[in-house]
């Protein structure tokens, strides 16, 4: 070796967005005049510069060049003690080429954005805004979410309530807001909010937003309804007032005919005919004894034929169907509101029935009996992302564990998209995977918590596993309209 270095210091620290200064000091030890190339190498290259990139010294004589060191004031800048080097090479000795190492300490900064997703929602019983929280700083951030307003006038169910999002990341929020209120008739109302985003030791990151809370009934209906009612009292009022008088006379006729057909009294008893009495009044069907009632004919008889019990429709293919855990008892999900993306993360979420989430699916059959036992292969097809499946990484056959996401439907076996039902005993099913040695569609996690995951907590991921009844295998088929 023919060279001699040394850090001055070898230690330094600097603040992202900042820069610092560390002297190399090198001495040529040899007996030919050299001239030194100097080259960052590491992770912390791209941030730093020697000045001057070339040295030339004569035997015996020493130089000092400068290492400066300017770290953005990003994510990338990774806080902490971050190791440094730099190649030195002779021009004279390629081969002998030095790396003196140093160690730079990257203070942390703390920098958060929060936006709402959108900012305006409207509704008449429920708002579902989201809020996007991003970690610009270099440090994770734990922080926590509530919601307020004005005269308490809504009510906040925030999911999660409390985040940890690495630098660089971003985490979205669901937020249900409900009035406290009805507005059954009458115009919308504008009910400011506000979501805080709560850090320990920093200012509340508040985010304002606004419900637009819409009338349960428009008001024209209401002036209908109104009107309609004024109506059907001014009618009845005139009814009551001007109602026809209809009287019989049936009394006094009566009354005549008695009089026209009773004897005189200088009649003898056998000289006034007798009155004919009235025939006797017609029996109804009910009071007709069983002897004059017609004969029923008898049971079993005539042409109609004994009826048999019908057959249940099929399971597949379904549409608008809910896919429920019958151990957490939640639901098949896909992140957020508006659809997915190719290759999002399938995971589970508190059942909703409504298409406002991601939770409906189409069982769309592709073969009749193509499946085990003959059972009908099927893609499930997402609702509110036409066009996109469950779906393994990949084309062929996966291992246990691997993640299920969505991509774009291949109803094709040289896929791994094709799924076909196992039922179980107590009416839920094993919805298994037909290219991947038929594993079961599973939540990440075991049921007995061996392995320290929380397999019914919301956003747990889906994958596939070997098929048990002990476990999280086992599904209902739900259709929202019928619980």
């Amino acid at each position: 070796m023919t060279l001699w270095t040394s850090l001055e210091p070898a230690s330094a620290t600097v603040d992202p967005g900042g820069s610092t200064t560390v002297r190399l000091r090198l001495r040529n030890t040899g007996d030919v005049v050299d001239e030194y190339l100097f080259e960052p190498t590491g992770p912390l290259a791209p941030w730093t510069r020697v000045v001057p990139q070339t040295l030339r010294l004569y035997p015996g004589t020493t130089g000092t060049v400068e290492l400066i060191f300017e770290p953005p004031r990003t994510p990338d800048a990774t806080a902490g003690p971050n190791p440094y080097a730099v190649r030195i090479t002779p021009t004279e000795h390629p081969e002998a080429v030095t790396v003196p190492e140093g160690n730079l300490t990257i203070t942390p900064f703390m920098e958060v954005r929060a936006e709402l997703v959108p900012p305006t929602v409207k509704g008449r019983f429920r708002g579902r805004p989201r809020l996007a929280v991003d970690n610009l700083g270099n440090t994770k951030l734990t922080a926590s979410v509530s919601g307020s307003d004005t005269g308490d006038q809504l009510s906040y169910d925030i999911r999660p309530s409390n985040v940890q999002i690495e630098p660089g990341r971003a985490a979205f929020i669901k937020a249900t807001l409900k009035p406290r209120q009805i507005i059954w008739f009458g115009s919308k109302e504008q009910r400011p909010y506000i979501l805080s985003v709560l850090r320990s030791g920093a200012e509340p990151l508040p985010v304002n937003g606004t419900y637009i809370q819409r009338g349960f009934l428009p008001r024209w209906l209401a002036t209908f309804f109104g009107v309609l009612l004024a109506l059907t009292i001014t009618f009845v009022m005139l009814w009551i007032a001007y109602k026809p008088q209809v009287s019989s006379k049936a009394v006094e006729k009566i009354a005549e005919a008695g009089t026209t057909l009773a004897p005189s009294r200088a009649a003898t008893p056998s000289a006034a005919p007798p009155l004919s009495s009235a025939p006797p009044p017609e029996q109804s069907p009910a009071e007709q004894s069983p002897a004059e009632s017609p004969k029923a004919p008898a049971a079993g008889s005539g042409s109609g034929g004994g009826g048999g019990e019908s057959t249940p429709p099929p399971v597949v293919p379904a549409k608008n169907i809910l896919l429920r855990n019958t151990h957490s008892n939640k639901c098949a999900n896909i992140p957020y509101y508006d659809g997915g993306q190719p290759k999002d993360a399938v995971d589970q979420w508190t059942c909703d029935r409504t298409d406002q989430d991601n939770q409906l699916w189409n069982l769309d059959v592709k073969d009749d009996n193509g499946g085990p036992g003959g059972q009908p292969l099927f893609l499930i097809e997402n609702v509110k992302s036409p066009h996109f499946c469950m779906d393994l990484d990949g084309t062929g056959a996966e291992p246990h564990t691997t993640p299920v996401q969505i991509y774009t439907c291949d109803g094709t076996t040289a896929n791994n998209q094709l799924w076909w039902l196992d039922k179980q005993s107590n009416g839920a099913y094993w919805i298994r995977n037909y290219a991947s040695s038929d594993l079961c569609l599973d939540v990440s996690g075991h049921a007995d918590g061996s392995d320290g995951k929380d397999d019914t907590a919301e956003g747990a991921k889906l994958t596939i596993y070997d098929c048990s009844n002990d476990d999280d295998q086992e599904w209902e088929i739900v259709h929202p309209s019928q619980g």
